[in-house]
């Protein structure tokens, strides 16, 4: 085995040229590829931890249905055995209890639909960031359950201002209607336009009071250290509520609240895939190319080795083993390279200005583009790149396995 391995290392280096044309061509196909790959994952995952922790929460819990249908009856009161299950994981940071409703917001002769969100303003701050979005005015507190926070462009239309009295109808779970006057305290820029157009945050009793709700909420919002623990930490409150036989709940990630989001990422993750095969197209080829052109002129001396008792099976692993040495040197320096570059925009992510950061504003996303150097980028690139490698010389491996020694000390 020694033997084949420094003679392949020897054949590598025969035609100096052509094998670092063909290295260059793997660096550069390792290099785009893990380039590629940070900024889509480091990008993606960045802005949705950004969403996550900015209002929408990692997990949410709520009666089963409510997610197909949110209306008031799947609403619940949270009891201590739930409360339990939360406080005894040590990776949920915090939660917080929510409500949601419809309603109408009016000022004078304005007005205009509405999304109440009923919140615990105290818990509100660890949970979401909604405190760190004030635009105007001052964020709500527990002492005075009839102020509100509202989106600015809702105030905007509503041609309000902060500290004006506005009033708030809904229909409430008993299918009354029911209305309450609030002080705006004042507004928030989420950057979200359905947001910032038509929510209203107040106090979650002041909520539960307009909506004759009592002790009952609509979700629970749950914050978890890290994103990718959400599965095990929603698995485990799952199982938790299971064995307490509170069967009416469950507990949802982010990805089967926010389905639109997951859905854009999955088709965005299709164009990423498709950059992807078409680089490792052009690899194949080359190293085609390059075996192919070796084994051929190199026929004779395969002949002669073959003659003199050599088997062709080690004739076949020799030039896969020329192969792997080729594959893997281009892909280690394409991971440094990769490395050093996802590493730079790691820390300093590109900013987006202009019709970009409009675009990005729409869907909720931050105008910036950082990378990752998550591990699984590197191994996943670099172990495919080296699988289309070896796959593509057993085409010319099997031309040399094939060959009858007396053809080939004949060819010319």
């Amino acid at each position: 085995m020694s033997l084949l391995l420094k003679l392949a290392w020897r054949n590598v280096w025969r035609n100096k040229r052509r094998t670092i044309i063909t290295i260059l061509a793997i660096v550069f196909a390792t290099f785009l590829s893990i380039i590629q790959r940070g900024f889509a994952d480091g990008t993606w995952e960045y802005n949705i931890k950004y969403m996550l922790d900015l209002f929408s929460g990692y997990i949410q819990i709520q009666r089963i249905g409510y997610q197909e249908n949110p209306k008031l009856s799947l609403s619940f009161t949270p009891d201590k055995r739930l409360k339990n299950i939360l406080n005894s994981n040590n990776e949920i940071l915090h939660y917080s209890e929510r409500i949601l409703a419809d309603g109408l917001i009016s000022y004078k002769s304005n007005s205009s639909g509405i999304m109440i969100l009923g919140i615990d303003p105290d818990k509100e701050k660890y949970t979401s960031r909604l405190v760190e979005r004030l635009e105007r005015g001052e964020y709500i507190t527990n002492q005075n359950i009839q102020e509100i926070l509202i989106g600015f462009k809702l105030l905007k239309n509503l041609k309000a201002n902060v500290g004006d009295t506005i009033v708030i109808l809904a229909q409430g779970i008993d299918g009354v209607m029911g209305n309450q006057k609030f002080v705006v305290k004042g507004t928030f820029q989420l950057n979200s336009p359905e947001f910032d157009a038509s929510g209203v945050f107040m106090n979650i009793q002041a909520a539960q009071e307009l909506l004759a709700m009592e002790n009952r909420i609509s979700i629970i919002v749950v914050k978890v250290e890290d994103l990718k623990r959400v599965k095990l930490v929603a698995n485990f409150i799952n199982k938790q509520l299971s064995d307490q036989n509170i069967t009416d709940l469950v507990a949802l990630r982010w990805d089967e609240v926010l389905t639109d989001i997951k859905e854009l990422r999955e088709f965005d993750s299709i164009g990423d895939k498709f950059f992807l095969f078409i680089l490792i197209v052009i690899v194949s080829f080359g190293i085609l190319n390059t075996i192919t052109m070796s084994v051929i002129e190199r026929y004779r001396e395969i002949g002669i080795t073959l003659s003199i008792g050599m088997k062709p099976i080690k004739i076949f692993f020799l030039l896969i083993i020329e192969t792997f040495f080729l594959s893997i040197t281009g892909i280690i320096v394409g991971n440094v390279f990769g490395y050093f570059v996802n590493s730079y925009f790691e820390n300093n992510p590109i900013l987006l200005t202009r019709d970009y950061e409009q675009l990005y504003a729409e869907y909720g996303f931050l105008p910036l583009l950082p990378s990752s150097t998550e591990l699984n980028i590197f191994l996943s690139t670099s172990v495919l790149i080296l699988f289309i490698s070896m796959i593509t010389c057993l085409y010319p491996a099997y031309k040399a396995y094939r060959l009858e020694p007396l053809k080939g000390i004949r060819y010319t």
